[in-house]
């Protein structure tokens, strides 16, 4: 498939910067407390393995990108690889994870503005909030890529003053007391199963290098840049949160300080940096939201962009691109409408589904190495061949199996609801021979 009318020239840092923006570096302020209880005081040691499943997936989608460079990720890879019915499950299933990330957002939106004006309905925030990520997002892509430029470094660069304010306080004693130390990696704790569980729930920190797989169309050569920008993103990513957990740890070494775990970050910042540091903190958070919301909505866009050309969805309405901007605009559009509900949402259940649809997506991904590689094209004569087709994407796999093993239980009931859903329409789909779906790839 021809992509050209969307492709509008982003370089590979755009596209990292992009991906970054989708991971929400600050959100390890967020689950800290949380990971901090199930790890036992370990919780870089848990973004390392996090880090490292993560990369093993990340792998099977820059194998795939360079077979498959059009947009469309998990969805794309799997219809290629697996037949077009497969592909639309998993097109289906990733749906929830690309969809609700941008209302999350929406919603998050809300709560962060209410706490800074609380005399204000959070719904006219989330509605502002919605029209102007839309109004940027039918601009051209560019524009969406330096704007995050400035929205992703204002949080890192406060994220550096934290880690400096960290250092002053251990150095008078607060904390750990040392500053040269390897007490946040490793306390004396042995037991794995914590550190396991731990891991499992950071692994959807790091869904930002999946996204960068939507924008193939939109840059100067996918087949070269993607799989560099999944890999740097990923990397990137896990350094971020790697190094500000880590000085986290060092000044909290417990949970014992924390009034509500569930919800450190505001005591986090408190006692670090004092009331108006907090303020500041609480502003760079909301900046870090939005620059999530541009880039999440633009991947969401963009995915079902693709799939209404595939005609699995109505093909004039989300097959439509801009002809000045190249913007995929009624799915922007659409997009938008959909994280208006946020009003209607709690944040636990849009959660719990996006969990869902980013492991069926990785999942997939990994299958789809080995089902090309060594089902199809049996590359697996040698040891390299053996490694690379058949270990390395069920080592993948083997992660994901763990991260599916830890997912909440009304996460996996909502999301196989969901999948069910999509199953019946294929099905009808079958029987009346209605769209372009079930034509063999």
């Amino acid at each position: 498939m021809n992509d050209s009318r969307l492709r509008s020239g982003l370089s590979l840092w755009q596209v990292v910067i992009i991906g970054i923006a989708y991971m929400t570096p600050m959100t390890v302020f967020d689950t800290f407390g949380i990971v901090s209880g199930v790890t036992e005081g370990r919780v870089p040691m848990a973004y390392l393995l996090a880090l490292v499943a993560v990369l093993l997936t990340a792998l099977s989608y820059g194998r795939l990108v360079k077979l498959y460079p059009e947009a469309g990720s998990a969805y794309t890879y799997a219809r290629g690889t697996c037949g077009s019915q497969f592909g639309f499950l998993v097109g289906w299933s990733s749906l929830l994870d690309y969809i609700l990330l941008p209302m999350i957002n929406s919603l998050l939106s809300g709560i962060y503005l209410r706490s800074l004006f609380p005399h204000i309905p959070p719904a006219l925030f989330i509605m502002a909030f919605t029209l102007l990520v839309a109004f940027i997002n039918c601009r051209n892509i560019k524009l969406l890529a330096n704007l995050n430029v400035i929205f992703v470094g204002l949080p890192v660069i406060l994220m550096g003053i934290f880690i400096y304010l960290v250092i002053q306080g251990v150095s008078h004693h607060a904390g750990s007391g040392h500053v040269w130390t390897l007490a946040p990696l490793l306390n004396g704790n042995a037991s794995v199963l914590p550190l396991i569980g731990g891991a499992a729930m950071l692994c959807f920190s790091f869904l930002g290098f999946d996204a960068v797989t939507t924008l193939s169309g939109d840059t100067r050569n996918p087949g070269k840049i993607i799989p560099r920008a999944i890999f740097i993103t990923a990397l990137s990513g896990g350094l971020i949160f790697f190094v500000a957990a880590w000085f986290i740890q060092l000044y909290y070494p417990n949970n014992a300080q924390f009034k509500n775990p569930d919800e450190a970050m505001p005591e986090i910042v408190l006692y670090v940096g004092g009331k108006f540091f907090q303020s500041v903190f609480l502003v760079a958070i909301l900046v870090n939201t939005f620059a999530s919301a541009l880039a999440s909505h633009a991947s969401a866009a963009r995915l079902l962009n693709i799939m209404g050309r595939d005609n699995i969805f109505p093909q004039k309405f989300f097959g439509y691109n801009h002809p000045q901007t190249h913007s995929p605009l009624y799915c922007i559009l659409f997009v938008s409408g959909i994280s208006m509900t946020a009003v209607f949402f709690n944040l636990d259940t849009a959660v719990s589904l996006i969990s869902f649809g980013a492991l069926v997506a990785f999942s997939s991904v990994n299958i789809s190495v080995l089902m090309h590689f060594a089902v199809l094209k049996k590359q697996i004569n040698s040891l390299r061949e053996g490694i690379n087709n058949v270990v390395m994407p069920l080592l993948g796999l083997l992660t994901v199996a763990v991260m599916w093993f830890n997912l909440d239980k009304d996460a996996l009931e909502l999301g196989l609801t969901w999948a069910a859903l999509g199953a019946a329409y294929l099905v009808y789909c079958k029987l009346t021979n209605k769209v372009v779906v079930l034509s063999e790839v």
